[in-house]
């Protein structure tokens, strides 16, 4: 019986720990082999010494079950770094197929406490990781495509954040560079279509070391249940946006957690006003927007706990 996967070979980046490694080993159910990247630091926001070791163990995770994959150490903020890592791809598997783009670190700060650093370094790693990797995969399909004289296979995951949707006050760089990773994958969607390629992002809320701070007044389950933010509900629907059977679907953000995926739309129009001149007045915006403003919530981002029916230890 074949799998939805078999065939395909797919880059997993940030794999070596939570959602990444969870993706991974769902990609490799599903019949791919996978790249399993991380760079393997021990500190959430990037501290501490390289290691090969939680990939590797990853990898051999996958390879003990049956499937195939090989390991990379590489930190994909760097560019050629990037570029090692989908040529390893190229070459292991043949051709790469998927990329699923999951690393990153924190530095969380209040935005007049952050330093320059901070904001820096989690835009590179976020962000820049994020165009690295999809800029030497988007040539690797172009290539090919051009050499086939037709569309080819190719699938991009990207991962935002709720931090870019509803705010995360003491994340400001952190919530940047996910708001930027929904642009750059909306973009990617479009430059890429004709190529075969789709491009989505997800937001998955899960219970990992980047997020053991947020949710760690949620409780766990007692009684054997899969936990609502466990990472193994995330993972099936970067599985299906990586198959043939999503192939309509391109330039989507969708959020995921706890059994529960949602589609968000772009934005909406919340308000439309006119000026009844050729051009506004302060008076006159001051008439129209501030009424509007007059009955609504100070801050209308929403909590947490109702959204995901969790109750707090």
């Amino acid at each position: 019986m074949s799998l939805p996967l078999d065939g395909l070979s797919a880059i997993v980046t940030g794999a070596g720990r939570g959602l990444g490694r969870a993706e991974a080993l769902e990609l490799a159910r599903l019949g791919a082999a996978v790249v399993v990247n991380d760079y393997g630091q021990p500190g959430r926001d990037g501290s501490g010494e390289a290691s090969a070791a939680p990939a590797e163990q990853v990898a051999e995770e996958i390879r003990a079950a049956g499937g195939r994959a090989v390991a990379h150490l590489g930190d994909v903020s760097g560019h050629e770094e990037a570029r090692a890592l989908v040529e390893l791809a190229v070459e292991t598997y043949g051709q790469l197929d998927i990329l699923v783009n999951n690393a990153g670190i924190l530095r969380d700060r209040m935005i007049f406490s952050m330093t320059e650093d901070e904001w820096d370094s989690v835009v590179r790693v976020h962000l820049k990781g994020h165009f690295n990797t999809t800029h030497f995969a988007a040539a690797h399909w172009r290539s090919r495509s051009k050499a086939s004289g037709g569309p080819v296979y190719g699938r991009i995951v990207n991962t935002s954040s709720e931090a870019f949707l509803a705010g995360s006050a003491g994340q400001p760089n952190y919530a940047a560079a996910k708001g930027g990773i929904v642009g750059l994958t909306t973009s990617t969607a479009l430059a890429l279509a004709k190529y075969g390629v789709t491009a989505n992002v997800i937001c998955p809320r899960a219970r990992t070391r980047m997020t053991e701070d947020v949710f760690a007044g949620f409780q766990e389950p007692q009684d054997g249940r899969l936990d609502a933010l466990a990472p193994e509900h995330v993972s099936p629907l970067v599985g299906y946006l990586a198959s043939p059977a999503a192939a309509k679907v391109n330039g989507q953000l969708l959020v995921v957690h706890g059994g529960m995926v949602a589609i968000v739309e772009r934005p909406r129009v919340a308000a439309k006003f006119d000026s009844s001149k050729e051009t506004f007045s302060f008076d006159e915006l001051d008439e129209l927007i501030s009424p509007y403003y007059e009955d609504r919530p100070p801050n209308e981002t929403f909590a947490a706990a109702e959204v995901l029916g969790l109750k707090r230890g």
